[in-house]
């Protein structure tokens, strides 16, 4: 599982932000188009916004890998 650290200024980072910070998308495009064909879940419900706030805690599911959002 790879952590993502949120800086300390801020809540959250957005969905489609933490799949291009993990790696796990190459750009912008293929976040949103990974979360819009459903593919992407957020602590263990399907998430299809690629806006979605992730917080201190969050687990984000996606191709067989797991993100783990800390503060």
């Amino acid at each position: 599982m790879e952590t993502i650290k949120l800086r300390e200024t801020d809540e959250f980072i957005k969905l489609g932000q933490a799949l291009k910070a993990s790696g796990l998308a190459e750009s912008g495009v293929e976040a949103k188009d990974f979360i819009q064909q459903g593919f992407v879940s957020v602590n263990g419900e399907v998430e299809t916004r690629r806006g979605r706030k992730l917080y201190d805690g969050d687990i984000v599911a996606f191709d067989g890998e797991e993100i783990k959002i800390e503060k």
